[in-house]
């Protein structure tokens, strides 16, 4: 009999361990019994006893959860080309009927993928780009770029906007959604884009915009450039003009003085200064390499006799 004791003991540890199971605060339960459901479902935390190794613990969570739908090519009601990607909050609110309608999670956003771009695409499709795009009608500056690129359309004024159409999206979710036992909590925009081929185009368009911009800022600035060029040789001008006239009154004054000076040496002494004319004359004229002839009688050779006379 003691033999059996261990055994005994072990299998009743094993039934014992598969016929309980605890539930958390952030779960939910169905129990199952050959793959359908057993009672309601189970939401309260703590240990729980269910048939072992027939009734099986399916757990869902209550938390709200995260849908990240899949970017969808979409064309909006003035025939624009754009990806529209769009995220959501949800949470399991009936566990039972989540269970029979889309078994378990994975189910469940695969199916609200279905809905909300299926709601998605038709909201977009209802609006211009503008209305898809912006969310109210603040007023902004008009920079010079924009003027290049479609300001006018950038201006115009909308009825709905970007927050309203998520808004209208969630409504219309929301109202389906619970048949698969799922509530919808939220619905918002993630990234709106041309395609790529629209894309390209309107980079083309900005690029070639800002070239005739650049152009334009090129030739001002070589026109100014000019200007400040002409302005600095006016200034040289004008400065050496000044220079030159001031130079010559200095040089007209200087040349007025020596003839004063020359005319009171001559006047003092007429013969010294016709001695030092002639030096200068004959300074100004010869170098030592220079060979010259005079007269007897010449003027020149008299002063440079060593008697003087």
């Amino acid at each position: 009999m003691k033999a059996l004791w261990p055994p005994v003991v072990i299998v009743a540890l094993l039934l014992l361990w598969a016929s309980t199971y605890t539930v958390s605060e952030t779960d939910q339960v169905i129990v199952t019994q050959f793959g359908r459901p057993v009672g309601g479902a189970i939401t309260r935390p703590g240990l729980h006893f269910k048939v072992p190794f027939v009734q099986v613990v399916h757990r869902f969570d209550k938390r709200w959860l995260e849908f990240n739908g899949d970017a969808n090519q979409i064309t909006t009601r003035d025939k624009k080309y754009i990806w529209v990607d769009t995220y959501a909050r949800w949470r399991i609110s009936d566990p039972l009927r989540f269970f029979q309608a889309v078994h378990d999670e994975r189910g469940g956003q695969s199916r609200l993928d279905d809905i909300v771009d299926g709601q998605t695409r038709n909201a977009v499709a209802s609006y211009d780009l503008i209305e898809v795009v912006r969310s109210s009608n603040r007023g902004f500056q008009i920079t010079e770029e924009l003027e290049g690129i479609g300001s006018a359309e950038a201006m115009a004024k909308i009825s709905a906007g970007r927050n309203k159409i998520a808004a209208e999206i969630k409504e219309k979710a929301a109202k389906i959604t619970p048949q698969f036992g799922v509530e919808l909590e939220d619905v918002r925009f993630k990234r709106i884009k041309y395609i790529e081929m629209v894309e390209q185009k309107v980079f083309e368009r900005m690029i070639s915009e800002r070239r005739r911009i650049a152009e334009r800022s090129r030739s001002e600035g070589q026109g100014r450039a000019a200007e400040i060029r002409g302005q600095k040789e006016r200034d040289v001008l004008a400065v050496s003009s000044v220079g030159y006239r001031d130079a010559q009154q200095i040089k007209g004054k200087a040349d007025a003085e020596a003839a004063s000076i020359y005319a009171k040496a001559y006047g003092r002494d007429p013969e010294f200064y016709q001695f030092l004319k002639s030096m200068e004359t004959l300074n100004a004229s010869f170098d030592g390499s220079t060979t010259f002839v005079l007269s007897t009688n010449s003027e020149l050779l008299r002063y440079l006799k060593s008697d003087g006379r």
